[in-house]
């Protein structure tokens, strides 16, 4: 049996082994002709992923049963036209355009009650956008409802690119005339945590795999450096799991892995964005299997070849990600053995038992003498590394986390 993969990035490498590890053959499909993932699989196709014809073309005549979904921004619309031109299982180019493109997520939602925020489209270039300077007008004469603090952000894609957080009416002036020539969304703040979902829709059935709890750099970015395991005794577990069913229906989601960015706010959940696709940032592959023993990208294979599958845990390890969001000069880089040393002395400085907490893994590409810039997004900390730590509480875990931190200067 073959399958497809559409967008070949260092992040696809984890279903592609699990792909292989089930019999599949793999043929993927990458602009870049040194990307990872196409080195890895059976067949590597050099194509414009952005170029939804010439992607259908390619694989149409590989006769795929189905494309596995990896870690892509704004060209799952791609997949979603190869879907749908193939007549292949999974998302559709509609699930797709509402995933990808906020201002059309935002009004989905918000006809529906889903999302109580007031989010504009600015530009010129689609047909539902305000030109900037009408808006900035509008907005002085009071025809536009919009509550400070607000967020201007790219309308496709970002990755905590491009974003302005703003306070007062001033500071949105400056930004549109910033951000003059793009398509964007603004849109009002929901003040709250924020956490992230790793889900699976089987049929039209959400299935919550994880709910994580998110440690972000301040605004304007938000950019998350850390992440830790929500129990499902927790009650906003329950109250997540509800409004995702409601929302993936409203969204017409179907048979699909896919992630989301949530606020805990005053009214319970309010979704930021969804995408139907599993989770980046060693968090599918690694964290999220590491926490509830489910491999989501295997149980989807599963799931697509027709065999037994699961996407729902057993249990819930408490367990932290976190990644290398220091600054300065590195003076000195601590192995993994210095580590473990430091969590038992902690745990003897705790007293007895009091600290429960066990180094699970460690990646770290840090280089003696490195000057750590300041984390703007996710490009500036991935490749830093990452360490992962099992304990029963989520202070120690950080207090730990932060103690490790220091170990580099």
């Amino acid at each position: 049996m073959k399958t497809a993969i559409i967008g070949a990035s260092e992040e696809a490498l984890h279903t592609i082994e699990k792909a292989h590890e089930y019999g599949l053959t793999v043929v993927a499909l990458d602009g870049n002709g040194k990307a990872p993932g196409l080195s890895a699989a059976d067949k590597a196709l050099v194509v414009d992923i952005s170029d939804e014809e010439e992607t259908i073309k390619a694989l149409r005549e590989e006769k795929a049963a189905f494309v596995l979904t990896v870690p892509i921004g704004r060209y799952l619309t791609t997949i979603g036209a190869v879907n749908d031109a193939l007549t292949l299982p999974g998302i559709s180019k509609e699930m797709a355009v509402l995933c990808t493109d906020k201002y059309s997520f935002h009004k989905t939602l918000f006809e529906q009650g889903l999302r109580s925020c007031h989010c504009y489209g600015v530009g010129n270039h689609l047909g539902d956008e305000t030109p900037n300077d009408v808006l900035a007008e509008k907005l002085v004469n009071g025809e536009l409802s919009l509550a400070f603090p607000a967020i201007l952000k790219p309308r496709f894609g970002s990755g905590s690119r491009g974003i302005h957080m703003l306070n007062r009416r001033e500071e949105l002036e400056r930004a549109l005339q910033e951000a003059e020539g793009e398509s964007y969304v603004l849109e009002e703040c929901i003040e709250g945590e924020e956490y992230g979902v790793d889900g699976a829709m089987v049929g039209s059935d959400f299935q919550m795999v994880l709910l994580r709890y998110k440690r972000n750099t301040p605004p304007p970015a938000r950019q998350a450096v850390a992440y830790f395991s929500v129990q499902p005794a927790d009650p906003f577990y329950e109250q997540v799991k509800v409004y995702m069913q409601r929302v993936t229906a409203c969204l017409g989601l179907r048979e699909c892995l896919l992630h989301a960015d949530l606020i805990r706010g005053e009214d319970g959940p309010f979704v930021i964005e969804l995408s139907a696709r599993p989770s980046g940032h060693n968090l599918h592959n690694l964290f999220t299997p590491l926490c509830t023993g489910v491999d989501v990208a295997e149980e989807y294979i599963k799931y697509r070849m027709g065999k037994p599958f699961c996407f729902v845990p057993k249990q819930t390890k408490s367990m932290m990600i976190h990644y290398f969001d220091m600054q300065g000069e590195v003076k000195q880089l601590p192995d993994q053995a210095q580590i473990e040393r430091t969590i038992k002395e902690l745990q003897n400085k705790s007293g007895k038992g009091l600290l429960k907490i066990s180094l699970t893994e460690w990646e770290c590409r840090i280089k003696e003498g490195e000057i750590l810039q300041p984390v703007s997004d996710g490009h500036s900390l991935m490749g830093r590394g990452y360490f992962i730590l099992e304990g029963d509480d989520q202070k120690e875990l950080a207090l730990c986390a932060e103690e490790i931190k220091r170990m580099f200067f």
